[in-house]
């Protein structure tokens, strides 16, 4: 006579982490002064630096967290000083 099998236990879920929301900004270099904003109505994200005002919006999705927004401003940045250096 064999032993019963008995069920393997569920491996336990992994715990995300939580992603930023607040960044620094790449205008005044300032920690921690850049807050994404995600209006899900209008389809619009925003970053804007409580520091210097400094302002970028974009289009989302229902997927897109606030890291994307910085991310996507922090590419539009380096695009167009690439392009400025181009242009000299």
């Amino acid at each position: 006579m064999g032993k019963r099998k008995s069920k393997a236990k569920p491996a336990p879920k992994k715990r995300m982490d939580k992603l930023d929301t607040v960044f620094s900004c790449p205008f005044c270099n300032h920690g921690s002064s850049v807050d994404c904003r995600i209006d899900m109505k209008n389809l619009i994200g925003e970053a804007i630096c409580r520091i210097c005002q400094e302002s970028f919006s974009t289009t989302v999705t229902a997927l897109t967290e606030p890291i994307d927004i910085y991310s996507e401003w922090i590419d539009e940045c380096a695009r167009v000083n690439n392009l400025e250096d181009d242009g000299h």
